[in-house]
């Protein structure tokens, strides 16, 4: 009769103390952290900034620059800027680095230098002044010497050519 009662009770102290294993982490696996108290959705490979400033605006991307796991360049680059896509900047981060996410999207991708991205409203007014002046021709100075010759001034070193 003991052992009748023996049995079951070993069978539920044996299932009681089985647990679940716990999730196995990968790089993709999504995972939420808190800075700041500003709760951020990721994936398990971007690390979690030590810094947060809330920005919430569009920026475009200036350049195809690399998105990396940390904020610097000692990271691993998980993605490229597409050149003139638009980026949702979440906030900045240590280093004066910028948290960014896909357009409209609350997903933290990673991390871009502020050089990499521009404020929206201001990108074709960063593209026209980025692009290369035209230099005017400037006239050569010239002087007759003689009847049969005459001297030019390089306008670039200031020399005299007698031709």
């Amino acid at each position: 009769m003991k052992l009748r009662n023996l049995l079951p009770l070993l069978i539920v102290t044996v299932l009681v103390g089985c647990k679940a294993p716990a999730p196995t982490m990968t790089d993709d696996t999504l995972v939420t952290s808190q800075v700041n108290g500003v709760t951020l959705t990721h994936r398990y490979i971007v690390t979690v900034p030590t810094e947060f400033t809330p920005v919430s605006a569009s920026y475009r991307a200036l350049y195809a620059g690399s998105v990396m796991n940390t904020p610097d360049f000692g990271g691993k680059v998980l993605s490229e800027l597409e050149n003139g896509k638009t980026y949702t900047v979440l906030g900045s981060v240590q280093n004066d680095w910028l948290a960014i996410a896909e357009q409209d999207q609350p997903e933290l991708i990673g991390y871009v230098p502020p050089r990499a991205l521009v404020k929206s409203e201001l990108y074709a007014q960063t593209l026209k002044k980025d692009r290369p002046r035209t230099r005017k021709s400037s006239k050569a100075t010239c002087v007759n010497v003689d009847s049969n010759s005459k001297a030019c001034q390089n306008a670039n070193s200031g020399t005299w050519i007698i031709n």
